[in-house]
């Protein structure tokens, strides 16, 4: 036999017990179990941040912030899913302080109010029972949400800086733009409230903005606050001449000169800020 082999004999079969097999590569399969369990983590996390929080949650209940209690744990456990545990916790802690400003606030003017609502990929916010005496004071309630929430964020990035931490940077920096978002001089947010106390003709400003925003990024919330923020503007030009109104929005030089300094100022810093998150070498 003079092939391959040559002169010599071919190989003996080998054993038995030891030939070959061929099997198919496993492939990874979902099951139902599996999705199960994906789905259940973020809840199952949150019930590790409540047993962990005992404190905190007892002092919400307390305070008759139950409703404030769940949406937040709940806000928490969305925003995980999306970003991370350290992130969303840090994003909804930034959130609950920027609202703790409006409600301090509002607690001193004797206003009365209801419990922060957290609201997934929406945000916060604080109902208010009625409007303060003056555009003066209702200026006021709505600054005090920015100033205490940056105040919240810088201490963020000082955390960052003392810990060398990406992630609180991340967070400080989304707090800041969180804050200058809200100071857009446009109805519900806080710096249409601010702009009452300026003038009412700086709510076509916020309008103009608010709409360009939609053009060149369109999302949900931003279509939301237009349509209604719109209709609260429409609805507070038209009466701004009659005489109830025209006293809410009777403001001294001195209390227009005060918003200005805070709303321009706060608007400043927070662009400052957030310029030199940016360009902090990672």
């Amino acid at each position: 036999m003079n092939d391959y082999w040559g002169n010599r004999p071919p190989p003996p079969p080998p054993p038995p017990d030891l030939e070959l097999r061929q099997y198919d590569p496993i492939q990874p399969q979902s099951t139902w179990k599996d999705i199960g369990r994906k789905l259940a983590a973020p809840f199952i996390a949150i019930g590790a941040l409540l047993a962990k929080f005992k404190f905190l949650i007892f002092a919400l209940v307390k305070l008759k912030f139950v409703g404030t209690a769940l949406t937040m744990f709940a806000s928490i456990g969305f925003y995980a899913l999306a970003f991370g545990w350290w992130w969303a916790v840090g994003f909804v802690v930034l959130m609950f302080v920027h609202e703790m400003g409006h409600a301090l606030e509002l607690k001193r003017l004797g206003v009365p109010f209801s419990a922060p609502i957290f609201i997934p990929f929406v945000g916060a916010m604080i109902g208010m029972k009625g409007l303060p005496e003056d555009a003066w004071k209702e200026a006021r309630v709505g600054l005090a949400g920015p100033v205490l929430g940056s105040a919240g964020a810088a201490v963020c990035w000082a955390i960052a800086e003392a810990t060398d931490s990406n992630t609180m940077r991340a967070i400080a920096y989304v707090g800041f733009f969180l804050n200058l978002f809200n100071l857009l001089p446009f109805l519900p947010l806080d710096g249409g409230r601010a702009a009452a106390a300026l003038h009412p003709a700086v709510w076509g400003v916020g309008l103009v903005a608010v709409l360009a925003l939609v053009v060149v990024r369109p999302n949900p919330i931003l279509i939301l606050i237009l349509v209604f923020g719109g209709m609260e503007v429409v609805r507070r030009w038209k009466s701004r001449n009659t005489p109830q109104f025209a006293s809410y929005y009777r403001v001294t030089a001195a209390q227009r000169a005060t918003v200005a300094t805070v709303y321009f100022g706060l608007a400043g810093l927070l662009a400052a800020a957030m310029y030199e998150l940016r360009n902090i070498p990672h």
